[in-house]
C-alpha cells in the first residue's frame, strides 16, 4: 500500500528525533499507529498488508517484519517507507537487528539504509546529479555487504561492497548495525562509507573513502530508507519458509 516525513531536530544537539521504538501495544502494527510514529509520511509498503508487528524484547519494543514466503521486494514481500530529514553532509544511522531462528537467507535481501536526492534504487542508477543510496544487505548463508548506488557504479544496479568473506550474520541474536555516510567534495572521489555489524562475540566493519556520492554541491543526504525485503530481481531470491527480522533502537546522528 502506498499510503515523506518531516524529521524534527532537537535544539542544540546533533541527534534527530526518530521513533526509537514503536508506540502502542504489542501485536499487529496498524497503519494508524504507523502514521502516528512516522508523522507526515506519505506512503508505506507492507504495514497495511499486515507484515509488521510490535513485539517486546526485554524492556523495549521492536518492529518485527515477517517476510512473505515466495515473494520479493517491499510491495509483496517485505516493507518500505522513506523518511526525509534535514539535508546534511554527514549522517550516521544505527539500529538493533535480530533475525529469527533458522532465518531463510536465500540469495539475499535489503536492510534499512540512507539516501539522498531522487530515488536511486531498483535499477535506477546514480549519476552524481540525481541522487544516491546505500543499504546493508544480507547474502546467502548470512554473508553481509553494503549495496551502493553511487556515481561511479558499474551498471544500472548498485555495487556490492562486501564484508570479510568469513563473516556471518547470526540468527536469533542481537546485532548492532551502524551505517555512516560522509559526502564527497563535488567532482572529487573522497566520499566516505562505513558499515559495522557488532554482536556479543564479534565486530566487523567495511570502510571506503574513495566514493563519488555527488557531482553537485546541493545534493545532500536527505532520507532514512526503512526498507527490508528479500531480493533481488526475480523470485529465485524469495524465501521458501517463514522468517522474520526485528528492528529497534533507531537513531540518526548528524555530524556538524
Amino acid at each position: 500500500m502506498r499510503t515523506t516525513c518531516l524529521l524534527l531536530l532537537l535544539s542544540g544537539v546533533a541527534q534527530a528525533a526518530l521513533p526509537l521504538q514503536p508506540s502502542g501495544a504489542t501485536g499487529r502494527y496498524e497503519a494508524a499507529t504507523w502514521k502516528q510514529d512516522w508523522s507526515g509520511c506519505l506512503w508505506e509498503d507492507g504495514v497495511a498488508e499486515g507484515r509488521v508487528d510490535v513485539i517486546a524484547r526485554g524492556e523495549e519494543k521492536r518492529w518485527r517484519v515477517s517476510y512473505a514466503v515466495g515473494q520479493i521486494g517491499p510491495s509483496a514481500g517485505g516493507v518500505a517507507w522513506n523518511q526525509p530529514f534535514a539535508p546534511t553532509e554527514e549522517i550516521t544511522l544505527s539500529y538493533v537487528l535480530r533475525f529469527s531462528p533458522g532465518f531463510d537467507w536465500g540469495k539475499g535481501g535489503k536492510l534499512p539504509g540512507l539516501g539522498g536526492g531522487e530515488k536511486t534504487t531498483g535499477g535506477r542508477p546514480a549519476d552524481g546529479f540525481n541522487g544516491f543510496s546505500v543499504r546493508p544487505m544480507w547474502r546467502a548463508d548470512g554473508k553481509a555487504e553494503a549495496y551502493v548506488y553511487h556515481a561511479g557504479q558499474k551498471g544500472n544496479y548498485g555495487d556490492s561492497f562486501k564484508l570479510p568473506a568469513d563473516f556471518r550474520l547470526p540468527a536469533d541474536e542481537d546485532i548492532a548495525v551502524t551505517l555512516r555516510v560522509k559526502l564527497n567534495h563535488p567532482e572529487k572521489a573522497d566520499g566516505q562509507l562505513e558499515l559495522t555489524f557488532a554482536t556479543k562475540s564479534s565486530r566487523q566493519s567495511l570502510r571506503r573513502d574513495d566514493l563519488t556520492w555527488r557531482n553537485r554541491p546541493d545534493l545532500k543526504a536527505t532520507e532514512l530508507l526503512f526498507e527490508t525485503f528479500h531480493g533481488g530481481s526475480d523470485l529465485s531470491w524469495a524465501p521458501r519458509r517463514p522468517c522474520a527480522a526485528e528492528f529497534g533502537q533507531l537513531r540518526l546522528t548528524f555530524t556538524p
